[in-house]
């Protein structure tokens, strides 16, 4: 007898979360239960250093819908929404955090529109319960920042909650760079997209794996993934000061030449003037640096994450 495919896939990234993951085993199976369609949940381990991975086992023992890929080490949150990819086999594959901040039984209204005919379907956060102000803050600047600088227009409130239809999930297989901003490559591919509202519940136990440096690297790859414009500001700000220079010479020569010397003379002068455009220059050495060593992990052509435990993985398709 041919075995199904399943029609949905659920995958779930999960790192030290053995506070949380029965519960969120308890409802996304009830959820699973209630789907129009075959389905199976893929929890991707990150290097967990808890007991998730054993937990994972217990589930997997007891439900033949959970699978299970190991990481040999923590690859990051959005590699692991990457592997989960590679290895779903539904026709709809739901992307979820396991920390229950994103409720599973929103997968429903998510379904209801692919089944309109929605090939992306994200998830807008309406209120954030649970979250201090300066997480509110920064997540305000971070989606004020990338809707000015990215190249795509990214919904504001949106996190990896979505559903994205099979023909989104081979196009992004095909993606394989290494800093990864996986909302913005699911826009990036196009197809039709709409987006439905929820209420976003506080962590049901741990901590947050999303501490501030994480965040500002996040939001580093982000920009630099979809946004040329910090190497634009570069030679923009090179114009101007060029051009503040050119307008300063005659003006200096004419009043030299009309016995003023109160103006452009000191130290000190000269010394802010070199401090700031010494600075100028570093900090937009670093942004080179930043993209040059984006630049250097690709050409490495290392794989994307090494497993340490899988199931099969499913066949090659052509999108």
């Amino acid at each position: 007898m041919v075995q199904m495919r399943p029609r949905y896939s659920i995958i779930a990234p999960v790192f030290n979360e053995e506070g949380t993951l029965v519960e969120f085993h308890r409802r996304v199976a009830a959820v699973m239960d209630a789907l129009d369609g075959p389905s199976e949940l893929l929890l991707v381990f990150d290097g967990s250093r808890d007991r998730s991975p054993e937990i994972g086992d217990e589930l997997r023992a007891r439900d033949p819908r959970v699978k299970l890929i190991k990481f040999s080490r923590n690859f990051g949150h959005q590699i692991a929404i990457t592997a989960g990819a590679d290895y779903a086999e539904g026709d709809a594959v739901v992307i979820i955090d396991s920390d229950l901040q994103d409720p599973p039984e929103v997968i429903h209204d998510l379904v209801a529109k692919w089944h309109e005919g929605f090939q992306v379907v994200y998830a807008q956060r309406a209120t954030r319960a649970g979250e201090t102000r300066f997480k509110l803050a920064t997540a305000a600047a971070f989606y004020t920042l990338i809707q000015r600088l990215a190249s795509i227009r990214i919904p504001r409130d949106t996190g990896d909650f979505r559903l994205i239809d099979r023909k989104v999930v081979l196009a992004l297989r095909t993606m394989r760079e290494h800093h990864r901003f996986m909302r913005g490559l699911s826009v990036w591919v196009g197809y039709k997209q709409t987006g439905i509202r929820y209420d976003r519940a506080e962590r049901y136990a741990g901590t947050t794996q999303y501490p501030l440096r994480k965040m500002l690297k996040f939001a580093s790859d982000a920009i630099t993934s979809f946004s040329y414009v910090p190497l634009q500001l570069a030679t923009t700000l090179g114009f101007i000061v060029s051009a503040l220079a050119l307008i300063s010479m005659p003006v200096v020569i004419a009043l030299r030449m009309l016995g003023s010397h109160d103006f452009f003379t000191g130290q000190a002068s000269t010394l802010i003037a070199v401090l700031f455009l010494g600075g100028v220059q570093l900090i937009f050495l670093g942004v080179l640096g930043e993209y040059l060593g984006r630049i250097y992990d690709e050409v490495k052509h290392r794989p994307l994450y090494i497993v340490a435990e899988a199931p099969p993985k499913p066949p090659a398709e052509n999108f």
